[in-house]
């Protein structure tokens, strides 16, 4: 058996640093999500700053009545991420769910679990980003139904743009939002840009319409925002991150006013 080993605990002294990781971004997404966590991981994970994600319940179709389901789960989810812990910024992936439950009620629920801490809506985010283009008269892509649409629509207009086009695809399961091919979305970006306006906007969380910008913008010649686009940017920001990235789409290499 040999000779009995005890463990023993070491007396040499230990350093600690502040951090793990220097910057620390929340993520709130749905149960359903697909696509936050890897444009996250492309676009804003680095040494530098950490990614932690917290999934609260949710069910298609996608309809105002079921995203409005979510707003009880928001001050949990939030909760969840590195408790007693603090964080540079924290985002809810759902920008649907932000119009109709409200970017000032999102930021109360999960602030009730993050007091202080910058809340980060994909609405609100494109909304910057479209401001930092300087953009007025704006053409909206969404995948959602007419019905779901309609509120954006809304929302949009009481930001102070002109609507030159909105279009949607008329899907319920988000999901399949999170399906619908790369061609499929050039395709359909290219056409949903009205000749007169000054930038589009993609909506959706589900969407991969990210890691489509560059192809889109270069096709039509004109800036182009999209929800998970907006909110990385936003994040970078917030987190002191400014290197322009031109390689994302020009959002990328535009500053953000104070959050």
């Amino acid at each position: 058996m040999g000779i009995p080993i005890k463990v023993t605990q070491t007396m040499t002294p230990l350093g600690f640093d502040d951090r793990p990781i220097a910057k620390r971004v929340g993520l709130v997404i749905l149960a359903t999500d697909h696509t936050t966590e890897p444009d996250f991981q492309r676009m804003v994970a680095s040494p530098k700053i950490g990614l932690y994600t917290a999934r609260i319940p949710y069910a298609n179709p996608t309809t105002p009545e079921n995203l409005r389901r979510m707003q009880p789960g928001l001050t949990v989810g939030a909760g969840l991420i590195l408790p007693d812990e603090n964080l540079d910024a924290i985002c809810y992936s759902c920008t649907s769910a932000s119009v109709v439950i409200g970017d000032d009620a999102v930021e109360a629920a999960i602030k009730t679990a993050k007091p202080g801490v910058p809340v980060i809506t994909p609405p609100l985010a494109a909304v910057r980003g479209l401001n930092a283009f300087g953009a007025r008269r704006i053409s909206v892509l969404t995948p959602y139904t007419v019905e779901t649409s309609t509120p954006m629509l809304a929302y949009f207009q009481t930001k102070g743009f002109d609507i030159a086009r909105f279009t949607c695809f008329g899907l319920e399961d988000d999901r399949e939002m999170a399906r619908v091919t790369q061609a499929s979305l050039v395709a359909a970006a290219t056409e949903a840009m009205a000749p007169d306006c000054d930038a589009l906007f993609i909506s959706c969380t589900a969407l991969r319409a990210a890691i489509a910008v560059p192809q889109i913008e270069a096709a039509t010649g004109k800036p182009v925002v999209t929800s998970n686009l907006a909110t990385a940017w936003a994040t970078l920001r917030l987190c002191g991150e400014n290197q322009p990235r031109p390689e994302m789409g020009q959002l990328m290499t535009r500053p953000m006013a104070a959050w």
